[in-house]
Order: structure tokens, then sequence, then C-alpha cells
């Protein structure tokens, strides 16, 4: 969906950004009859309690929103997405005492307060516009809100209209979009080509298995992305209950983020040379599905025991982290949805990742926070080495003992990455399980911004 900023030059209605401590001080600058509305509306600028200002002719000339106390603001973000829906329509600007990072986070709060998935259902978006503040990057804006959208999109479309064949189409889209260039392999030719584990996957499915690239960018550092691409998770043999295939049709939201962040990089002209490896699959059950106890020879060499089919992503970005590191990358990131311990271990509003570079580590830590798409550093805990190690092959794609189960499936990943100076692993859930500011329920991006904020430190771009 296209965001947009108000015209500048157009005239407005200022929106009133208003801290606890400093009602009282704000009151007093009001008119008479404002003042006496706010009384009246016990306005006292809570964090999230916003209020029109009636003009003499009923018609409102304004609006005032708390801030809260810097403590209630630090337990959430995107707080003035709160009242977007509730303005009228029209043109406002943002009146208040914010530092740069504030105001940058509401400017982006209110872009994604917009965003509706209205593919099966009309859904109206907000008709309230805002002017882009005073000294905030608005073209850098609304890119990272058009990649978040595209992100949201291909989460939110379920499975029957999301397949490998699907989801290649939106890559290649995207790739038309920004002049990249892309090269697909599919089916047997993924054997033929080396890519075993993708295809043991996806075999099953009635839609091919692929692999999708794209790159982008001729001068500059080498950044390469993969995204798990499983765009529906049975499960596959070792068939998942309902109550855990619900949401399977966001199991691609790896491939998702790095598409949404790829987009963002692209639209903002970086000097990179962009590589994205997203594989493709259907996790499905069939004659030809691929077995427990299963040994599977990966396209690094190493072997690997099946012992769950319902530990797919890891199998499948191994093949495609396996490329990827043969051009040894300045910077290599996968992510994807890959286990529920990561959930239990952080939730669903932080982003897992494993990294063995600390300066990196905390250049994506404080990207995060700077703009408020948090992150959480796990570690690549060598000690559990032993436990992805089966003994009759290289490495157990679902050891037993139920224990550390993130921190296994990125000791896992990271065997496959061998010559690639610095590798970080997001282990995310791209899923909004209730509605929050600027995030309604459903798909979500995480870390895409974090790792777009951290990019100049990481590779000077």
């Amino acid at each position: 969906m296209p965001f947009a900023f108000a015209d500048p030059a157009a005239a407005s209605r200022p929106l009133h950004l208003v801290a606890e401590s400093d009602a009282d001080a704000f009151l007093a600058t009001c008119t008479g009859a404002e003042r006496a509305w706010l009384k009246a509306s016990v306005f006292t600028a809570k964090l999230g309690q916003h209020c029109l200002l009636p003009g003499a002719d009923g018609e409102p000339t304004g609006a005032v929103f708390g801030l809260g106390l810097p403590a209630a603001r630090r337990r959430g973000r995107f707080h003035l997405a709160k009242i977007v829906a509730d303005l009228p329509e029209g043109d406002w600007h943002l009146e208040g005492d914010l530092g740069a990072g504030e105001m940058e986070e509401a400017a982006l709060g209110w872009l994604l307060a917009s965003y509706r998935f209205s593919r099966y259902k009309a859904a109206k978006a907000p008709a309230a516009r805002l002017k882009a503040p005073a000294g905030v990057d608005a073209a850098r804006l609304l890119a990272i809100a058009e990649g978040e959208a595209l992100t949201r999109d291909l989460i939110n479309t379920p499975a029957s209209d999301m397949g490998p064949a699907e989801l290649e189409a939106a890559f290649t889209d995207l790739a038309k979009a920004f002049g990249a260039e892309t090269s697909i392999i599919r089916g047997d030719d993924l054997l033929e080509r080396n890519f075993p584990m993708i295809h043991a996957v996806g075999r099953a499915s009635d839609r091919a298995p692929r692999l999708l690239d794209l790159r982008w960018g001729d001068a500059g550092p080498t950044l390469t992305l993969v995204g798990k691409g499983v765009c529906f998770d049975t499960g596959g043999l070792d068939i998942k209950p309902a109550s855990s295939m619900g949401l399977m049709k966001k199991d691609m939201g790896g491939a998702a983020t790095v598409i949404g962040l790829a987009r963002m990089i692209m639209s903002l002209g970086l000097k990179v040379r962009l590589r994205v490896l997203v594989p493709a699959v259907e996790n499905a059950i069939g004659g030809n599905a691929f077995r427990p106890q299963d040994i599977l020879t990966s396209r690094k060499g190493l072997t690997v025991e099946v012992n769950n089919t319902d530990a797919e992503g890891r199998l499948v970005l191994a093949d495609a982290l396996a490329l990827a590191d043969e051009e040894k990358p300045d910077l290599l990131i996968s992510m994807a949805t890959l286990t529920g311990a990561a959930r239990v271990a952080v939730g669903s509003d932080l982003a897992p990742f494993y990294c063995d570079d600390d300066a990196v580590a905390a250049t994506l830590s404080a990207g995060g926070t700077a703009v408020a798409d948090p992150l959480w550093r796990m570690p690549f805990w060598e000690p559990y080495e032993a436990i992805i190690e089966p003994g009759i092959a290289d490495l157990d794609n679902a050891p037993s003992g139920g224990m550390a189960g993130s921190i296994t499936a990125a000791l896992f990943l990271r065997r496959f990455v061998t010559d690639s100076p610095r590798y970080v692993h997001f282990d995310i859930y791209g899923w909004q399980p209730r509605a929050e500011p600027a995030r309604p329920k459903g798909g979500v991006g995480q870390g895409a911004r974090a790792i777009l904020a951290a990019l100049p430190e990481l590779l000077g771009v």
C-alpha cells in the first residue's frame, strides 16, 4: 500500500505533544475555552490520553496527545499511533519538545498506523495526514514503511495464495522494480545444482521447491541476506497438531522480512552489493516425503540425521547459507521463524539474534534501540555443540532433551558458515499476536529496521 506525508505547504492543524510533567504549563498557554474544555475532559497528559480542541464554530482547531512520563513511554513504542485513527480527516503537524529519535519514531508510527491488509476485505485507512516533522528524513521513513508493508502483506497472505510460486512472483516483481537480477532454481534442478536439503524438504508438495536468488548493486561492500521461505509447514510426517499448525502461513516470515529489508535498501540506494537468497518450499505430507531417521547430505558436504521432520527450516537454510558462504560476503545475515524456544525465551516482541562478533552485536543492538525495533542478543554457546552431533551423522536437526532449542538451532546453522567474516542469525516470530500501536494483529517485520540503522557503521554505507 502507498504511504505519503502531507504537502508541507498545505494548511494544517497542530497536534500538541504534552508530557505529563508539563501538563499545567501547557494548559497555561491555551485559550480560556481550550483550557476549560481540557479541564472538563480531565486531560492530565497521561500516556496515550488525547483530546480534540474545539473551535468557535465547533470544528476542531487542533488536538493534544499525552506523552505521560518517560518511565511509561519505555514500556512500549509508537505511542502516538494510538491517536491516528481518531483524528478527523485533514492535514496535521506535530508540536512538542521531542528529541530527534522520538520525533522520527512518532512520524514512522503514524505511517505504519495507516497500514491495512485489504486483499480479502475492504479496510479503510485513517484519513488524517501528517506533515513530516522538521529534521526528519521523510524519504527514508517512507522507504522503511513501504518495506515493512511488503513484509506484512507477504506474511498475512494465506498459503493458498502464497506458496513457493507466489513468493517467487513477489520476489521477482521487487527485483524488476529496482533493476535487480534474479536467478531461480526449481524442482529437480535443485538436485542437479547441489541443493539436496531444500529439495528433500519441499519434494512432497505438489508446489515445487525452489531457491530464489537476487543480486543488486555493483559497488560497495557485500551484504547477503538469507530468509527462510517455508510457505506452509504441516510438520511433515512428524505432523503438527492443529493448535500448532494454525499460524504456519507465517513460517515464511524470515523470507518476508529479508525481502522487505531488501526493498528498503534498494529504495534508499545504499552503496552495497546486495544478495538475497530465499529457499521457498512447502513442508507437506506425501509418499515421497522425507522421513525421521533419514540422513541427508547437504550442499556443504555435512551429513544430517533427520530426527524430526518438523525441524525443516534449518535444513533449507543450511543449503542456502552454504551457497552464500562460498562468496564470503562482508556481512551475512539469516532470518527465520525458526524455533518455538525463542518465543519461550523472549516472547513475541523481541527479536533474538546470534553473533560471535561483539562489535557487530553491539552495533545491531544500538540500532534497534535507536529505531524502536528491539533486539536481544543470544549466545552461540559452544558447550552445547555436542548436543547437535548424533554420532551416526555429522549433525542432528532436532536433538532430544528439549533444552536450549533456539541456541542449538543457531549452532546448527553456524556449521554451514565457515568462510564469511561476520555472520548474524535472527530467530524471529514475525507475528503480532494482539493489536499494538502501529502494529495490527497479524504479520510484522522484526529486526529489519535495526539492521538498516546499523549498516552505516557495519559496512560504511
